[in-house]
């Protein structure tokens, strides 16, 4: 083989190990992802639940028409 197709066959090795190198840790980034998602969708749940309660509800409402009406 000539010195110049030994250099592309190295250079061809070194870019599929590379490609590979990519795809293992590709999966890992996925599940960060869906951990922060899962994570997020928790706290948003929990804080609806806060705010639709009773008690914060009113308050909530209270203040908007104290706002509503400040300007009267």
């Amino acid at each position: 083989m000539s010195k110049a197709v030994r250099a592309r066959l190295r250079f061809l090795v070194r870019m599929v190990r590379r490609v590979s190198t990519a795809r293992r840790d590709a999966g890992m980034v996925t599940s960060e992802y869906a951990m922060g998602i899962v994570a997020a969708v928790a706290f948003a749940v929990a804080l609806y639940q806060v705010v639709t309660s009773g008690a914060v509800a009113a308050e909530l409402q209270d203040i908007v028409k104290r706002a509503l009406s400040a300007g009267t």
